[in-house]
């Protein structure tokens, strides 16, 4: 009987974690094995299950997948990780490989490539779409960041999670209970941003988080669920 890779799938919408199990035990040499929705599920899941591949989304319950990402890694050094998630490829795919992904999926085309992804993963290689290889390898060869792209690029990962709940509502107290972070700490990351961004007031950065959440997570625009 061939021996089944085991998988363990870490994101915060079950129905989507149901749909994407199914996919997977189709396969006859991968399986499931457990199912996380959060930061600290997913280190338990890891350390009783020892899985062979986790798949990670970037938006988690009580913290950014970026940042489980990168523990996993510190922790598990050859632990395949794959990136599967709604947020555009342009911004966080980089960011998912340097924290130690291995590869990165949009989620409206994780039917289509997430298996081909799975088996490329689990052989040692790199998955990404051939939009991100050459903004990669283009990155490599120039030594700097393209002109063409958003100010946001310029954000580091931590920036950016803050960024990104300022746009979906939440105000300074409520990042930083998310984040596990004082909220002296996140207005100091506030005025980063601004800094970076070219943002004048707190108003500004609002509407402007706010405009990018929501950019982010349109179908059919920059992504879709």
């Amino acid at each position: 009987m061939r021996i089944r890779r085991t998988i363990l799938i870490v994101d915060d919408h079950p129905i989507f974690r149901h749909g994407l199990a199914q996919l997977i035990n189709q396969e006859n040499d991968l399986e499931v094995c457990g199912e996380a929705e959060d930061y600290h599920g997913a280190l338990k899941c890891v350390e009783s299950l020892a899985p062979d591949l986790v798949i990670v989304d970037i938006t988690l319950k009580n913290m950014s997948g970026i940042d489980l990402i990168k523990d996993l890694h510190r922790r598990y050094r050859t632990l395949p990780m794959l990136v599967i998630s709604m947020h555009e490829e342009s911004l966080y795919a980089e960011r998912s490989l340097r924290a130690g992904a291995r590869g990165y999926i949009m989620k409206q085309e994780a039917s289509e490539s997430v298996i081909d992804a799975i088996r490329q993963v689990l052989q040692g290689r790199i998955y990404a779409s051939r939009d991100v290889t050459d903004s990669l390898l283009t990155r490599f060869v120039d030594g700097q960041h393209t002109a063409l792209e958003s100010p946001v690029h310029a954000l580091t990962d931590r920036e950016l999670e803050v960024f990104r709940l300022i746009g979906e509502g939440l105000g300074l107290s409520e990042v930083a209970d998310r984040l596990n972070l004082s909220v002296k700490t996140i207005g100091t990351y506030r005025e980063r941003i601004k800094e970076k961004l070219g943002i004048k007031n707190a108003t500004e950065l609002l509407r402007s988080a706010m405009k990018w959440v929501e950019n982010d997570q349109t179908p059919g625009e920059k992504t879709s669920q």
